[in-house]
């Protein structure tokens, strides 16, 4: 038995190598997942079960338009490795038995994703079935190389006979690289009749169960021809996108397979990456086809993928923090291709599996615990999903940048976002191409309140004058971000609170009041303030007009206990119109 776990890490080498720019009768696919809301989630290594409690409680709510699942069929179990992600994509049968779930959990998780407006993408692996091992897979089928009971036997594979074990050497040669294997998998003649049904036979039976598409796997080490043909035997209407990843000097591109289905962007992650850690981005001003991507009716952007971010090199993840959540809330905010984002778990080497226990079964998924890192649930990037479906089919305008790594663009007069990648605050006024009002920051807003909560914003407010204008400071390594359904009213109050106060290490300062935009007296629904000027610390509250009310301020600990300052309450009343200040000193 070779060694997998070595040639692994040598694929993941060659992914980080492969990621370089180069100069650039099945229907085609639509622009994007089919429906209004486009934005993609990849739930990687998520049980079935814990994607559709997601669906209703997050995705849905929050505008996803659809979640990636892992491959669902029968696998290899490799305890001798630890388990790793990759024993996914070892197929053992087409059996719908793997590490996510049953049969059974996988079609109720389909049908609780559809119930909450969430359609469902399988990640399908064609190209290939398990390594030259031979064991029992997930779902208790036995194999052997080149074997696999009751779905394929040798003369079902490419034998390439180029070198002694078969696997692709020369990625410039295209024969090799579709006939030879991918380090020992055993590799399927997909130009075979009787492979071709068989494959076509697993997707058809994911359709049965309302699965909407396919995310093919590995395409560029399968024919486009062959590809085609499986696709053209689907028995209904499917979306479709590819992994075609392709480098310089290379043969094989995307655009062989723009036929079959959309191509996942490879080339934009990587230029995002790079640009946000070392670039400037002014150079984003024409981001897109310009670049020599794909066309954006046919490009799935992402600014990591579970291949990707296990290749080091530009590419941003979670690891990177706040510049990957800037990566990502630009992604969102600009108009070229489908934005599919990534949710992962925290992993340090690059083979670990999602959190197990000792055996290998996945665990419940718990946000932001237990080595769940969640990245579409950090605020910015889930408020800005909202974001991107508000503007959708609008293009960009008022573009303004620094010359650096400041920017600010419009999307039509459904949106705008600045950004300040810089280490001092951006103090500008924009030109927005809004209409007049006051609107929510929904980069900082609370989830699910980070549009519009009680008539007011969770988070701060800011007004557009009736030249489109907006006056605003824009934090270092932060955003601002507004859009058509974050509007609160033209006539709302903003009302910035500015209170003088000293903290301990680790505290943060909010105001808490007795109307809905204050929280009604709940300290978890108070609004946070900035230190920018401690010890002054101020925010800007949307407040409904003509409106009494009563409010505090609190200290909120690392460790979550808070402080209320003293009694009584402090009284202020919003005018009809314009805007209200609150100076005040911490009793």
């Amino acid at each position: 038995m070779r060694h997998h776990r070595r040639r692994w890490l040598a694929l993941t080498a060659l992914l980080a190598a492969l990621l370089v720019p180069v100069s650039g009768t099945v229907p085609a696919a639509d622009a994007g997942p089919p429906g209004d809301r486009d934005v993609l989630v990849h739930l990687f290594e998520w049980k079935w079960a814990d994607v559709a409690s997601e669906c209703t409680s997050h995705l849905g709510p929050n505008g996803f338009g659809g979640v990636q699942v892992s491959p669902p069929q029968e696998h290899v179990v490799l305890p001798g490795s630890g388990y790793p992600w990759w024993q996914r994509y070892q197929p053992v049968s087409y059996q719908l038995s793997s590490r996510g779930g049953t049969r059974q959990q996988f079609a109720a998780m389909v049908t609780t994703c559809h119930a909450a407006g969430v359609k469902v993408y399988v990640d399908a692996v064609i190209n290939h079935m398990a390594g030259d091992s031979s064991g029992t897979g997930s779902g208790g089928s036995p194999y052997s190389h080149y074997d696999y009971p009751g779905t394929y036997q040798t003369q079902d594979f490419h034998h390439c006979g180029r070198n002694s074990n078969d696997d692709i050497v020369n990625y410039r040669d295209r024969w090799e690289v579709q006939n030879c294997e991918l380090v020992d998998l055993s590799d399927l003649d997909t130009g075979a009749e009787y492979v071709r049904g068989r494959i076509a036979a697993y997707l058809n039976d994911l359709l049965t169960l309302g699965v909407d598409g396919f995310r093919i796997d590995g395409a560029k080490h399968v024919a486009a021809a062959d590809v085609a043909n499986i696709v053209s035997r689907l028995s209904r209407p499917a979306y479709v996108y590819q992994e075609v990843i392709f480098g310089d000097g290379e043969p094989i591109v995307p655009s062989e397979y723009r036929g079959s289905g959309d191509l996942l962007e490879f080339r934009y992650g990587r230029d995002l990456g790079r640009i946000f850690r070392t670039g400037k981005l002014a150079w984003f001003h024409d981001l897109g086809e310009a670049w020599g991507y794909e066309p954006t009716v046919k490009a799935v952007t992402f600014v990591d993928n579970h291949d990707t971010q296990r290749a080091g090199g530009d590419i941003l993840t979670y690891k990177d923090g706040q510049l990957y959540t800037l990566a990502n809330v630009f992604q969102l905010a600009w108009p070229y291709g489908s934005p599919k984002l990534m949710s992962s778990y925290a992993f340090t080497a690059r083979d670990a599996g999602p959190p197990s226990d000792g055996a290998g079964h996945t665990n419940d998924v718990t946000c932001f615990s237990g080595g769940w890192v969640c990245e579409h649930r950090w605020r910015p990037i889930t408020n800005m999903v909202a974001f991107h479906n508000a503007v959708r089919g609008t293009g960009t305008a008022n573009w303004w940048s620094n010359g650096d790594n400041q920017v600010a663009f419009s999307r039509g007069d459904k949106g705008f976002l600045a950004l300040n990648r810089e280490g001092g605050a951006l103090s500008r006024t924009f030109q927005t191409g809004l209409p007049a009002g006051t609107y929510c920051d929904v980069l900082h807003g609370d989830v699910l309140h980070g549009d519009v909560s009680g008539g007011a914003c969770s988070g701060p407010a800011v007004t557009v004058n009736a030249a489109g204008q907006l006056p605003a400071t824009v934090g270092a390594m932060d955003g601002l971000a507004i859009h058509a359904g974050s509007r609160v009213s033209a006539s709302a109050i903003a009302t910035t609170f500015n209170v003088t106060a000293t903290t301990a290490w680790g505290q943060n300062v909010y105001v808490v009041g007795s109307i809905p935009a204050l929280g009604s007296w709940d300290p978890a629904r108070a609004v946070a303030l900035s230190s920018a000027a401690y010890p002054t610390w101020s925010g800007t509250i949307a407040l409904p007009p003509s409106t009494t009310y009563q409010y505090k301020y609190v200290k909120k600990n690392a460790d979550g206990t808070i402080t209320w300052e003293s009694d009584p309450n402090r009284s202020a009343s919003t005018p009809s119109s314009g805007t209200s200040t609150r100076t005040d000193t911490w009793r």
